[in-house]
């Protein structure tokens, strides 16, 4: 065997090439499959928002986003420290010390209670921040919960947080275990493989713990909404109404699930306060998504990410300045799990803006389809001015901090494709 040539650093050089393919297949996928050139910024802002808001409802915007940026800007930074704190000092060394002081010797029990641990410590830092953007959400009408149907909501998602979290981890620890120098390949399939059970179960067995979803049973706008699906040459049996005025009054529909599990979910708020022409220009929006696969080629990047963060994980182990403040051996070590929850945090925040960018994208092209298949640009107007007004949404982001957050289109970048799409196409003929 040459010099330098051990069984470890074979493992660390197809760990890198794994690493470098997967890298390159994610970048093709964002770069091919993304519909660059369907957003864009509007052209003339000024003269929008005068046009289509009044001082009153710019004003108020305002308000709420000059209140609400403080809790935002507080439970980001809180995470961030957190994660440094946790994954990367001794503060998170001691949490590792205690558990096993504790004497949970199991391997899988110590993954279990660190699991828990970190993720209770999350919780109730920024608990108090969340709490207070839950009173400035109220106090604006935006949420309709009480405190008590709030906290409910708020252990719903912990409790959903630390079952993936926990069965990743137990996965992904015992896996490092079995297979010491090569894990990284098992771990990455197995990533990619729950990132699409994920996403292809979600409808099923987490959309209803926090809405009930029943469907729709107004005769004349499921009437409506069919149609115009069988026109859109997409077949659905069933639309679904989400009882979300018990959280919210909040106007929105969307599409999730791959294949038998795909549906189409309106709000209660928007079937109950807005005319049927606007209830069926947001569902064509949402059929724009299903004609495109957006959710399926949207699982099959998150499943190129999840694997590509286990093969990197495998690789940034090995560098030892990075395992030496919680002391961690290597990734069959519970110890490790502080570090990968950090390391999550931090890749999410990393991640954000190009996430977002391809979103921005395919929300603007399923915008583009909800106008080809109604031809009325005026209700697309009327329908984002009432979102933007009822959402209370930012009628004038900062564009840096939108191209880093904003994962849709602002609301004058909306109306402004809907006046160029009027000026260049025939004389609209509304959908009957």
């Amino acid at each position: 065997m040459k010099q330098g040539w051990s069984p470890s650093s074979r493992s660390l050089t197809w760990a890198l090439s794994a690493l470098a393919i997967l890298a390159l297949a994610l970048g093709l996928w964002i770069a091919l499959l993304t519909p660059w050139g369907s957003y864009t910024q509007a052209i003339d802002p000024d003269r929008l928002l005068a046009q289509y808001f009044t001082p009153a409802q710019i004003q108020r915007s305002e308000d709420f986003h000059d209140a609400v940026k403080w809790p935002s800007w507080l439970s980001l930074s809180l995470d961030l420290v957190l994660a440094l704190a946790l994954g990367f000092s001794p503060i998170g060394r001691r949490l590792v010390d205690l558990v096993r002081i504790r004497q949970w010797r199991r391997w899988w029990g110590q993954v279990l209670i660190l699991v828990v641990s970190v993720s209770l410590i999350f919780r109730l830092f920024t608990l108090p921040v969340s709490a207070w953007g839950h009173r400035i959400s109220s106090d604006y009408g935006l949420a309709t919960q009480t405190w008590a149907e709030w906290a409910v909501d708020v252990l719903k998602s912990l409790g959903i947080e630390i079952l993936l979290t926990a069965a990743g981890l137990l996965v992904l620890v015992g896996l490092a275990r079995r297979f010491r120098r090569s894990w990284f390949l098992p771990a990455a399939l197995t990533a990619a493989a729950a990132a699409l059970a994920v996403s292809f179960a979600y409808p099923l067995l987490f959309e209803p713990v926090f809405n009930k979803v029943t469907p729709l049973s107004e005769d004349r706008l499921k009437s409506l909404l069919v149609d115009m699906a069988a026109q859109d040459g997409i077949e659905i049996s069933e639309v679904h109404v989400a009882d979300a005025s018990r959280r919210t009054t909040a106007l929105n529909a969307y599409v999730s699930g791959i294949g038998s599990t795909r549906r189409i979910v309106v709000y209660d708020t928007l079937v109950e306060s807005a005319p049927d022409r606007e209830v069926a220009l947001v569902v064509a929006h949402e059929l724009g998504h299903a004609d495109e696969d957006d959710v399926l080629i949207g699982t099959g990047q998150a499943a190129l990410g999840a694997a590509l963060g286990a093969v990197g994980l495998f690789v940034l182990l090995r560098w030892e300045p990075l395992r030496r403040p919680l002391r961690v051996g290597s990734a069959a070590d519970p110890a490790v799990v502080p570090m990968i929850m950090a390391l999550s945090v931090l890749a999410g925040f990393a991640a954000e803006p190009v996430v977002n960018a391809v979103s921005r994208q395919i929300e603007a092209r399923a915008d583009l389809h909800s106008l080809g298949l109604t031809r009325d640009p005026e209700t697309f107007i009327d329908v984002h001015r009432r979102l933007a007004v009822t959402n209370l949404s930012h009628l004038q982001p900062n564009r840096a901090l939108a191209f880093w957050f904003s994962g849709h289109p602002s609301a004058l970048d909306r109306i402004a494709a809907a006046e160029v799409w009027r000026d260049a196409s025939d004389r609209p003929r509304p959908l009957d």
